[in-house]
């Protein structure tokens, strides 16, 4: 018989207070393990651990990627990195895109659960602006797992757990006061739900969508259908012209592009880009500098170190994309009407991603 034993919870403003009253209340001996995404700024130290372990008897720490989690013990979602479950009992970090404009975001956590240990999940939106978390809980219930959604009413910001409740249902309502109650109870209530058939979520089918629209493409089998191409002059998507013998593509405003032409004005946005990135990685050091040189100057070494931490990645970043655009071997395409870069020994840019 499945227990349940696994609790992931979501929340964004408002969130901090309302997960140290649920702590506040949950017993020493406590049989589950707690997952938490809060909405956090990246480069940013997160002090929600330390908060959570002062506000209650279990002990909280942010989450480390392979690390295997234990019952009794709270694991918060690094900032600017997703938390996710892995099926052998461990913890995965990834700083894959953003979903619902953040990094954590709590639908990729509350997926995980779902698909990996289904009715065991309890999936709990608090406090907070916007939807993440409502496409998370509807993977939960479809699995089997329960929904438990704040009180909006009780809520600082009611509109996370008002759209989860209207658009994925929930299970128990309850005010933050009464949450570690209610969660104690439902890991002692065996009425389980068996998983149900089908897809935990639509949304993890998009790769496959994805892979075999670019595989169609590729063997130039979208001819007469929208292609995976977007025009460079307004950023619509392109169709492919239903022509074997040239490789074309209009826009719905009438944008037009030979093959050739939409590569070369590729090669150029993507060049564009590079170097945006390490104005931006520059301007990003700069500015955390100066922030670290007013923090000591207050008196306040800590903050000073958390800005320096700041300033030093965003010039390790740079420099790698720095290197790559200046030292990558390149060569022009002798064509008169554009010029393509083709990277042919580019410098592995594997050490941007922190976290796989």
């Amino acid at each position: 018989m499945s227990v349940r034993d696994l609790i992931v919870v979501g929340t964004s403003a408002g969130g901090v207070e309302t997960l140290s009253h649920v702590v506040r209340g949950l017993p020493a001996a406590f049989p589950a393990t707690m997952f938490i995404v809060c909405h956090c700024p990246a480069g940013f130290r997160s002090m929600l651990p330390e908060i959570l372990s002062r506000a209650g008897p279990l002990l909280a720490t942010h989450a480390a990627d392979g690390e295997r989690f234990y019952p009794g013990h709270i694991y918060v979602a690094p900032p600017d990195l997703h938390l996710l479950l892995a099926p052998d009992g461990h913890m995965r970090l990834s700083r894959e895109a953003r979903e619902n404009h953040h990094r954590p975001s709590a639908d990729p956590l509350f997926r995980s659960a779902a698909r990996h240990y289904g009715p065991r999940v309890i999936g709990v939106i608090l406090s907070g602006s916007l939807h993440d978390g409502t496409a998370g809980l509807m993977a939960i219930r479809a699995a089997g797992g329960v929904a438990v959604v704040q009180d909006p009413s009780d809520a600082l910001l009611a509109a996370m757990p008002e759209h989860a409740a209207q658009i994925a249902g929930a299970d128990h309502v309850a005010p933050a006061d009464a949450m570690a109650h209610l969660l104690v109870k439902l890991l002692h209530d065996y009425d389980i739900k068996e998983r149900r058939g089908g897809d935990v979520d639509p949304i993890e089918h998009i790769p496959e969508t994805r892979n075999r629209d670019m595989g169609e493409q590729v063997r130039n089998e979208r001819r007469g259908m929208v292609s995976v191409f977007t025009c460079p002059d307004c950023g619509g998507s392109l169709w492919q012209v239903d022509d074997a013998t040239l490789i074309r593509f209009r826009c719905h405003v009438g944008h037009a592009y030979d093959g050739e032409i939409l590569l070369s004005e590729q090669s150029e946005a993507l060049e564009a880009a590079l170097w945006t990135s390490i104005r931006t990685f520059r301007e990003k050091a700069v500015l955390a500098r100066q922030m670290a040189e007013r923090e000591r100057k207050l008196g306040n070494p800590t903050a000073a170190e958390r800005y320096d931490e700041v300033a030093g990645q965003a010039e390790r970043y740079g420099s790698v994309i720095h290197e790559f655009l200046v030292n990558g071997d390149t060569a022009w395409t002798p064509r008169e009407s554009s010029s393509v870069i083709r990277f042919r020994s580019p410098v592995r840019l594997d050490n941007v991603t922190e976290v796989r």
